[in-house]
């Protein structure tokens, strides 16, 4: 079961992660990002050393190293 939050609009987001290859260097890096849909790629849990946090004004989560 995806990862959710419910922001404090009462509406909920799944938590995703990514693989992706930069194109300055080539690098692989992964991202973390939320979607108010589940799909392929979704985290049953926030990856540890990281919290989760929520833009004051749009309330989106995001996040944020401890």
């Amino acid at each position: 079961m995806a990862y959710q939050h419910k922001n404090k609009k009462g509406e909920n987001y799944f938590l995703h992660k990514k693989d992706v290859k930069l194109r300055g260097s080539g690098k692989q890096q992964t991202i973390y990002f939320f979607s108010r849909n589940v799909r392929e790629g979704s985290l049953d849990e926030v990856p540890s050393g990281f919290a989760v946090i929520e833009v004051k004004k749009s309330g989106l989560p995001l996040l944020k190293r401890k």
